[in-house]
């Protein structure tokens, strides 16, 4: 068998380079303390590798989570803590505060400023941030403010009910934050109360405010309980002399409860045993245009007409959604005789145009408050005396609807937050006059504050309960990763780390093959007949 010169470089070249790059190899290992630099190495180490790589990873990443959290739960823990303090010195204050029979109202002032001072503290503890800047309160509206408003104008929760969750652990997560509104919003009051508001569509600027309120009447609220109010700024020129004034209306049915009411800012206003401020200088409405048909709008009037039993007649009056039918049962010679009859109690057509908001003289018909009217069902003699068409109906269209002003509400609640609770018990001591009917609703408010801020007090002992045992999961959790951890990270070496001893003796035999590799190829290259004669 002959063996060529090139056959004899080239098996010799392959040699030596797997030997050098098997040597090179074992050197990478030992100078990066790797043993599987590539897949190839090792596929099913390789995989496993992979894996425990991620998962070590997954609980570095678990571990910055729990510190986030416990950082967030020790910052409103200690939150919850100074309110807590604060709400037990306001129940020493209201305890004080129930001695009417020996403290004046100059003291009573006294104690209602360190409740505003403390009401003011509260509110920025509520308002508490984080490190990043979210506000601890607010639910998931963390960048916004959650608690505003002061004493004078009430208070509002800005936030929701929402809870910030983190994941720490692969099928575990927690609550990293606790929602104002759970905490002090949503507090069970002892009475039935009130909350009370400005409308969001007001015009006034400034705009109108309306105090927090006091229930005095604990006996004549429950009665109006649990309907809402609604104060509105009517036209100025709804009262002599013209200027501001107000309408008090049941929100559910729109009864009025107190009509036209002349306006004086920051006075108490009382109503259904309720007493309450408003304060600023609210726009005032626009009248209605009543709308009007004039007798012999659609025709000349034609008389007389006698509608007298048996020759009784009918006509509806339709305003609004709502229809009644009138009667026509009398001599009518002129328009004054017409005018009677719709306004006589007799046939009941006088309860029904009161129950339709519309007025009949001798002129016309009219409805004050501008909802269109319609006339019609009648017959050719109502047509015809009336000079109104009511056979096919006749309709105004010169009534304009009234236009509101700014308004304010006073909703009823079975709820009273922590804020409102401190801002009447400040209001109530602020208001006593010494009297006996002062001191008997100052009793009322002391004993519906005390009530009230143990409610609060078992509200935040609850919370803390809950951060309790988040804290206690937080503790477990972060011990369970450091123990798994450990045990990856040694199941870890054993994969992928290099045995050093093994290592550095497959160098020196790679080492001594590779030259002897290279000692060979330069014997065996020299070798040819020439060289042998």
């Amino acid at each position: 068998m002959r063996i060529s010169s090139l056959q004899i470089f080239n098996i010799a070249n392959k040699g030596m380079a797997d030997a050098n790059q098997a040597l090179i190899h074992t050197q990478e290992q030992l100078s990066t303390g790797i043993r599987v630099l590539n897949p190839s190495d090792d596929p099913v180490a390789s995989t496993k590798i992979m894996q425990l790589t991620t998962d070590i990873s997954n609980i570095g990443q678990y571990r910055k989570n729990i510190d986030i959290a416990e950082n967030n739960l020790v910052l409103e823990e200690s939150s919850l803590k100074s309110a807590s303090n604060l709400i037990q010195r306001m129940q020493e204050l209201a305890v004080q505060a129930g001695n009417t029979a020996t403290l004046s109202t100059s003291e009573y002032k006294a104690l209602a400023s360190e409740v505003d001072a403390r009401l003011d503290e509260l509110a920025n503890l509520l308002n508490s941030q984080n490190a990043n800047g979210d506000y601890i309160f607010g639910g998931y509206k963390s960048r916004s403010q959650p608690f505003t408003g002061s004493a004078n104008s009430g208070f509002t929760y800005n936030g929701d009910d929402g809870q910030q969750f983190i994941k720490i652990a692969n099928n575990t997560t927690i609550a990293a934050s606790d929602s104002g509104k759970d905490i002090f919003v949503d507090i069970e009051s002892d009475e039935n109360t009130v909350v009370t508001y400005a409308s969001a569509a007001n015009r006034s600027d400034p705009p109108v405010a309306i105090s927090v309120g006091l229930v005095i009447d604990q006996e004549a609220f429950d009665e109006f309980y649990p309907e809402d109010l609604v104060v509105s700024f009517n036209a100025d020129n709804t009262i002599i002399p013209a200027g501001k004034n107000y309408t008090i209306t049941e929100r559910a049915s729109g009864r009025v409860v107190v009509a036209n009411q002349a306006y004086t800012g920051g006075n108490s206003i009382e109503v259904n045993g309720v007493s309450f401020r408003v304060s600023g200088n609210p726009v005032s409405g626009d009248a209605a245009v009543p709308a009007t048909r004039s007798f012999g709008a659609d025709g000349p009037v034609t008389l007389p007409f006698d509608f007298t039993a048996p020759n009784n007649e009918t006509v509806t009056f339709r305003v609004g959604g709502r229809t009644e039918t009138l009667v026509l049962d009398g001599n009518v010679t002129n328009t004054a005789d017409l005018s009677a009859i719709f306004n006589s109690a007799g046939n009941g057509n006088a309860a029904k145009l009161i129950s339709l908001g519309v007025t009949v003289d001798n002129t016309g018909v009219q409805v004050p408050t501008g909802v269109s009217l319609t006339i019609g069902n009648g017959s050719v003699n109502s047509t015809a005396i009336m000079g109104l068409d009511t056979v096919n109906g006749s309709t105004s269209a010169d009534g304009v609807l009234a236009v509101a002003g700014d308004r304010v509400f006073v909703d009823s609640s079975k709820k009273q937050d922590i804020l409102t609770t401190l801002a009447r018990f400040s209001q109530g001591m602020k208001d006593y006059d010494g009297s006996d009917e002062g001191r008997k609703i100052l009793d009322t408010v002391v004993g519906s504050t005390l009530n009230n801020l143990k409610h609060t007090q078992t509200s935040i002992l609850d919370v803390t309960a809950k951060l309790g045992a988040r804290f206690n999961t937080l503790d477990s959790t972060r011990a369970l990763h450091l123990d798994s951890e450990l045990v990856m990270k040694d199941v870890l070496a054993d994969l992928r780390d290099v045995d050093y001893a093994e290592a550095a003796t497959r160098l020196s035999a790679q080492s001594l093959v590779l030259q002897a590799a290279q000692s060979s190829f330069v014997r065996v290259s020299q070798l040819n007949l020439f060289s042998q004669l």
